[in-house]
């Protein structure tokens, strides 16, 4: 029987593209992380913190993380369905009109066109390209896994369907709104109403963009990479139902102390709690895979990615949920405890597994060997090394900052004035902004080794290949 005809060259491009945006996002984050130790470096109107801010999210979470998946289910569909793509030509109008779509998004954004809602800051008519972009990518990874000639639904295909589904449902509800201009709009929502409903998005776009994808690409790729099977698929499986159960229940842990009905924050509250066990689920399966191939984290480049990547998830998932109890929530809420968190997911977890994919794919999409395995190795001990100092410097400071903000006075009144708990934060603001540029060092050998892969690696045999 012939072997089907992958599509390897829209994965290429898609690869690019991120890589791309994912660059962008680093340098915008970089940027507004020395605005807050040097204001001096706003230059208003378009630069400014406020402005660039939410482009260095869009472009981190929909630029790089989106764009990334993109390229990886477009590659993993097809091989895990034994078929080619159900449409190449769809594939190809998804890459133009996924670019067309961050352009459009920066330049809004830049612009001050913001519906000022997080992770949804777009105004209607982005939305709406977001939309069309989202329905013809669905359309294809769907049609391609109902046609499919394997019989089996292997793991990462069911967290692909539900990310495809997930994000379908909560980018139209959070989006509805009444346009009054071309580029403003009011939420259909109002209140409290708004607010939950926002939250509901927010979280849930972390279960369906930086938690579901991510472990479709995990279970993948780290059999590929180990050359040995997940430990249980039945643990798998019952980890992803018991996932995407929980996860839609825990946005409101968001708004604790809020004007929020009581009983649906301590809702959230119990099943972001709750939610542990299905995250652990994969981290366990992913160490239990490991047994007898511990050494691999010495010898094999691919696997420290991938292994530390799970292990970031597994601390996400267990500081998450105690961010969601209300006395821990009321002490650390607002504080630069909240960004040190998020950032371990996405620059430890989610990235982390992007580059071990990447590495492992571009073999594949340039029919050459990679160009230096010792780069690979630095490049991921300077990102390790920065998301390191990130994270725990702000967890530091976020602790002193709620410390300070919290101290009474014998007579009742606050200890620190809010300037004197700000210049304390002014160490911890350096070290942010240096951690930036160590994984930007990082980044950079990553981008230079692909290229250099791509112009001069050692070409493979065709066997290989």
């Amino acid at each position: 029987m012939d072997a089907p005809h992958y599509n390897l060259g829209i994965v290429r491009s898609f690869i690019h593209w991120s890589i791309l945006w994912g660059v962008v996002a680093i340098l915008v984050g970089i940027l507004i992380s020395f605005q807050l130790v040097n204001p001096d470096l706003n230059f208003p109107p378009y630069l400014t913190y406020g402005r660039l801010r939410p482009l260095h999210t869009n472009a981190g979470i929909f630029g790089w993380a989106i764009g990334s998946f993109f390229a990886l289910y477009l590659y993993m569909v097809q091989r895990l369905c034994r078929r080619p793509l159900w449409s190449d030509g769809l594939a190809r109008f998804q890459l133009y009109l996924f670019n067309f779509t961050i352009i459009v998004a920066a330049v809004t954004l830049l612009l001050g066109f913001t519906q000022s809602k997080e992770y949804h800051e777009l105004e209607w008519p982005v939305d709406l390209l977001v939309v069309v972009l989202w329905v013809v990518f669905s359309v294809n990874i769907l049609m391609t896994i109902f046609k499919r000639k394997e019989q089996q639904m292997y793991v990462s295909l069911w967290f692909m369907a539900a990310s495809l589904i997930g994000v379908a449902v909560l980018y139209l509800v959070n989006s509805a709104a009444v346009p009054v201009s071309l580029f403003k709009s009011y939420s259909a929502y109002a209140g409290t109403n708004d607010a939950n409903v926002q939250w509901w998005y927010g979280h849930n776009a972390v279960a369906m963009v930086l938690t579901a994808p991510p472990l479709a690409v995990f279970y993948y790729f780290l059999p590929k990479s180990t050359g040995v099977p997940i430990f249980s698929h039945r643990l798998s499986i019952v980890a992803f139902w018991s996932l995407i159960f929980m996860y839609l229940w825990t946005g409101a842990h968001h708004l604790l102390w809020t004007p929020v009905p009581d009983w649906v924050q301590t809702l959230a509250m119990a099943f972001s709690i709750m939610l542990i066990a299905p995250s652990w689920g994969s981290v366990v399966n992913g160490y239990l895979s490991m047994n007898g191939q511990w050494h691999q984290m010495r010898e094999n480049y691919l696997v420290k990615f991938l292994i530390l990547g799970i292990t970031f998830y597994g601390l996400q998932t267990l500081q998450g949920p105690l961010q969601a109890v209300r006395s821990f929530s009321a002490f650390i809420h607002y504080t630069e405890w909240v960004p040190g968190h998020v950032h371990m997911g996405a620059l430890g977890w989610v990235s982390l597994v992007l580059f071990a994919a990447f590495y492992y794919l571009a073999p594949r999409i340039y029919n050459r060997e990679l160009y230096s395995i010792p780069l690979a190795n630095l490049h991921f001990w300077l990102v390790l090394i920065g998301q390191l100092i990130y994270s725990v410097s702000l967890w530091i400071a976020g602790v002193q900052q709620a410390g300070m903000w919290h101290a009474i006075s014998p007579d009742g009144s606050l200890t620190y004035s809010f300037m004197e708990s700000l210049v304390e934060m002014y160490p911890y603001y350096w070290a942010r902004a240096f951690s930036g540029l160590i994984y930007l060092a990082g980044v950079a050998i990553f981008v230079y080794n692909l290229a250099m892969t791509a112009r001069r690696g050692k070409p493979l045999m065709p066997a290989a290949a």
